[in-house]
């Protein structure tokens, strides 16, 4: 069975990943911050379990699940109280109290392989998590412009007026309504934890699309979607069938 250990703390990382492989894990890595998180889970396949600690280096691990989607189980690894250990007990997500005991994490283990909880459960639990530690994503501060070099100048674009961000030749770019392009110093990976999700959508592994923009949504193959934009007449921006679920839920 195969493991990820998230965990900002390197000799707590270490330690955690000892004890897995003694009980006969196979620990793929160990990831230290949300952006090292969410640039793994978008190039590596996902493992059957995450030993998950809230706070990382770069802010709290619930971004790395905004940011892409995850099938594997979570059993969080957490130094929170009493009072926030409450949500992790819901949908039967288990949770370990630092520091981590040998038996608690074997019967943590063993707990995962005889219910094996659903990804559903996963998200859910997170929402609930979220409201106990009083973690409300419509309070975060996000991006609101970006600053571009053209020539020898500097400009800023506001976020309002970008109708898609797409990536080409391995360099990200804002489509703007008056049909510019700007290369951008940033991945679509980052943006997907700056950009305020009712506005942004990443319809796929290369399009985000701005709900404002939007045209028109025309049935596709293969069960997938074709969204039209503004200013976008040249793009051909295709939902992935994996994500058409979710985004006709953020469309509603």
């Amino acid at each position: 069975m195969n493991a990820l250990v998230i965990e900002d703390e390197k000799p707590a990382a270490r330690r955690l990943t000892r004890m897995l492989e003694a009980l006969n894990l196979n620990v793929l890595a160990q990831l230290h911050s949300v952006e090292e998180a969410v640039e793994w889970f978008s190039t590596n396949t996902h493992p059957d379990l995450i030993f998950l600690d809230i706070q990382l280096s770069d802010g709290l691990s619930f971004e790395i699940f905004d940011a892409v989607e995850v099938s594997s189980a979570i059993i969080f690894t957490t130094a929170y109280d009493e009072y926030a250990l409450q949500a992790f007990k819901l949908n039967s997500i288990d949770y370990l109290l630092k520091p981590i005991d040998d038996e608690e994490l074997e019967a943590a283990v063993t707990k995962f392989k005889k219910q094996r909880p659903s990804a559903s459960d996963v998200k859910l639990n997170f929402e609930d998590i979220r409201k106990l530690l009083g973690v409300n994503p419509v309070e975060r501060d996000y991006k609101k412009r970006f600053t571009v070099k053209i020539g020898q100048h500097l400009k800023m674009i506001n976020v309002d007026d970008v109708v898609c961000f797409y990536s080409e030749n391995k360099g990200t770019y804002a489509r703007t309504i008056d049909k510019r392009d700007y290369l951008l110093d940033t991945t679509l990976e980052i943006l997907e934890g700056e950009l305020q999700p009712d506005v942004f959508f990443r319809v796929s592994r290369k399009y985000f699309v701005n709900v404002n923009a939007i045209l028109d949504i025309i049935s596709y193959t293969n069960s997938r979607l074709q969204v039209k934009l503004q200013a976008c007449d040249d793009l051909e921006i295709i939902v992935s069938r994996e994500r058409v679920k979710d985004f006709k839920f953020w469309l509603s």
